[in-house]
């Protein structure tokens, strides 16, 4: 993912793949900081399934939260 900054405006979406053809809930719109802070709070089930858009790139979730950690 591009650099951004915290409080950049981001879309976090849940990507259901088990539905015909899947399906995008957006759970929250607004700054990556609480985006992070909300997925972080996900089941484990539900964040294999979570995505970050920004204005120029997605990234899942645990991708994302791995780069972090160095995994």
């Amino acid at each position: 993912m591009r650099s951004t900054f915290d409080s950049a405006t981001v879309r976090l979406y849940h990507l259901d793949g088990e539905m015909e053809g899947g399906s995008a809930s957006t759970l929250f719109y607004g700054p990556l900081a609480k985006a992070l802070d909300l997925a972080a709070q996900q089941s484990e089930a539900v964040q294999e399934g979570l995505f970050i858009a920004t204005d120029n790139d997605v990234v899942a979730y645990l991708d994302l939260v791995e780069d972090e950690r160095g995994d």
